[in-house]
């Protein structure tokens, strides 16, 4: 009875290993999660609301050269006015916001990633 036993867990054993095996790359399934679209509305405007009005306000202070209050100020200034270079900069004399920190390189990433998808409103 034994032997009988222990032939059926080495037949199950097999037939368990061949129906999970993949027989080509093509059999794979992808499961990289798919990433949203950055949009203003729904992370930029939090981004430059939290770390940018303080001087680009209306009227800007601080020698702010524009105000960054509305989805259009902001992507003029991402297509005019050096934005990205500013945000993203190493370089603490023209780094923004001004005075430093540099904002996280996560944050960063967002706006850069903003600018790929197409500078979107919503």
């Amino acid at each position: 009875m034994r032997r009988y036993l222990l032939k059926f867990l080495i037949l199950c054993i097999v037939l368990i290993n061949i129906s999970c095996e993949n027989d080509s790359e093509n059999d794979l399934i992808d499961v990289t999660p798919v990433q949203s679209l950055i949009t203003y509305d729904n992370t930029i405007k939090s981004i430059i609301d939290t770390n940018c009005i303080f001087c680009h306000n209306d009227p800007p202070t601080n020698f702010a050269p524009m105000p960054l209050l509305t989805y259009d100020q902001v992507k003029e200034a991402v297509d005019n006015r050096s934005l990205l270079d500013r945000v993203s900069s190493e370089d603490i004399s023209f780094l923004m916001p001004a005075g430093g920190p540099r904002l996280p390189q996560a944050t960063i990433d967002l706006i850069l990633q903003w600018n790929t998808d197409g500078l979107l409103e919503q």
